[in-house]
């Protein structure tokens, strides 16, 4: 683009040049001719210029206003699009995806009971009773089980049901914290920070914050991190979206404590911003985090995850609607613009390099090929960008050779897909998608004789080699 541009000023600039060297006031009508070839040969150049920039705004951008963004398929950890998605920011409830992890793995392996009944302490009574926070009531006598408190959390992201949970799994939230990092390290989050099972800021905890922590602290995590904590949550434990798609709940219902939970999922069926197909995941809200959200949909079989960090209209303002319109645009772009694309049938085999050396094996090659095909899920248009590229693994070799015996199916390396032009912003995990490579043929290993015979044949190669060489040497 920049070369066309040049080529066309250039033009325009020479021709500029000579007509005010060579057309006098005698000279008007070709003067005016000229002018208006040089207009023409311009306007060329402006309309490329503005197509090219249009192009490169579309790629890069989609006006969205926030801090971080990204959003990925599902299925796979596919990135579809991503803005300051690397960079540490406030979650606020967003935390709460963690407090859920280990709650469902907790329930998983026989720690704790769906029934099994928390005690409210004085800690999760003083917070179940500020007005100012998202929370049921708690009586200072009262018991719960642990599944009403589940409920709460999940539906109207109540943060005093969320400690007693914390509570009950690991005894104390400052206990709690190690299990939180502990499992963020486990599933490759990376630039967290926790500082309560919450996503509050410590100053709201009323001086009862984990030992450890700062009085103002607040949890922090890249969208990146976020998107990846909810898609391990979606995978390991799908039955999460049995509650988060529910609208609206009594808690306590029938008795004096009863209260209504409107689910804060505005996206929601039957609520101001509903969009088709939303059945999670989690908004977060604080001053230092703003109005964030992690959100999933499904349309067609297609389940997408969306972060939006810190949203804000276009006159700066943080609100509801400002996360929830820019979550609809994320979900609009990827249903609309993306599909799932054989990039690779499986079998393929490379042209630059379809076998492999193997070392004392009845025969001295095998064939490879890919396992199985390649499916990404990529711009509709794009599937001619990408190519297959074959990378070994090393391990596998001694001196560039296999060793044999070689079984069939043995995997050698695996296929990256390379993008020719644009941006790809590959997965959520790094290694998380790669198409395996194997040997087709088994190769069994040479016996005893097979190797004498050809090591007596190399032998006397080389000497041949060595002799005709000499004797070229002679005559040259």
């Amino acid at each position: 683009m920049f070369f066309v541009n040049y080529f066309y000023t250039c033009v325009a600039g020479i021709m500029l040049k000579w007509l005010r060297g060579n057309c006098k006031d005698g000279g008007s009508i070709l003067k005016q001719k000229m002018r208006s070839l040089v207009v023409l040969l311009m306007i060329p150049m402006m309309l490329i210029s503005m197509m090219g920039g249009q192009q490169t705004s579309a790629e890069e951008r989609l006006g969205i206003h926030v801090d971080g963004a990204i959003l990925i398929d599902a299925d796979t950890g596919k990135i579809l699009y991503e803005e300051n998605a690397d960079t540490p920011l406030g979650i606020a409830s967003m935390t709460k995806m963690m407090t859920e992890y280990l709650l469902f793995e907790a329930i998983e392996e026989g720690k704790i009971t769906w029934d099994q009944e928390y005690k409210v302490n004085d800690y999760t009574y003083k917070i179940s009773q500020d007005g100012r926070l998202s929370n049921v009531p708690l009586r200072a006598d009262g018991t719960y089980t642990i599944k009403e408190l589940y409920e709460a959390l999940a539906i109207y992201s109540a943060n005093a049901a969320t400690i007693a949970i914390a509570e009950t799994i690991a005894g104390t939230e400052t206990e709690f914290l190690k299990l939180m990092n502990a499992k963020a390290e486990e599933l490759g989050l990376e630039d967290y920070k926790f500082v309560n099972s919450t996503g509050l800021n410590n100053s709201d905890l009323q001086g009862m914050h984990a030992v450890g922590t700062g009085p103002d602290d607040e949890n922090v995590m890249p969208a990146k991190s976020v998107a990846k904590l909810a898609s391990h949550l979606i995978h390991d434990y799908p039955e999460v979206l049995e509650t988060t798609k529910i609208t609206s709940k009594v808690f306590r219902e029938g008795t004096d404590d009863a209260t209504k939970m409107d689910n804060w999922n505005f996206m929601l069926p039957g609520f101001v911003f509903e969009y088709e197909g939303v059945d999670g995941l989690k908004t977060g809200t604080t001053n230092f985090a703003g109005h964030s959200f992690t959100g999933t949909a499904t349309r067609n079989g297609k389940r997408l995850i969306a972060v939006v960090m810190k949203a804000v209209d276009a006159n700066g303002e943080g609100s509801y609607k400002a996360r929830f319109d820019a979550t609809r645009a994320l979900f609009d772009y990827g249903f609309a613009q993306f599909s799932d694309e054989e990039l690779v049938p499986a079998g393929y085999t490379f042209e630059e390099q379809n076998t492999v050396d193997v070392h004392k094996g009845k025969e001295n090659s095998a064939k490879i090929a890919l396992k199985d095909s390649i499916t990404m899920t990529i711009k509709k248009n794009d599937k001619d960008l990408y190519t297959p590229r074959l990378v070994l693994d090393e391990s596998k070799f001694k001196d560039g050779k296999l060793e044999a015996p070689v079984e069939k199916g043995t995997v050698i390396g695996h296929v990256e897909m390379v993008r020719s032009d644009g941006n790809d912003y590959g997965y959520i995990d790094a290694d998380q998608y790669a198409g395996e490579v194997i040997v087709m043929e088994s190769v069994e290993k040479a016996g005893w004789f097979k190797l004498s015979m050809r090591a007596t044949g190399s032998f006397f190669s080389n000497v041949w080699s060595s002799a005709t060489g000499f004797i070229k040497g002679l005559f040259s």
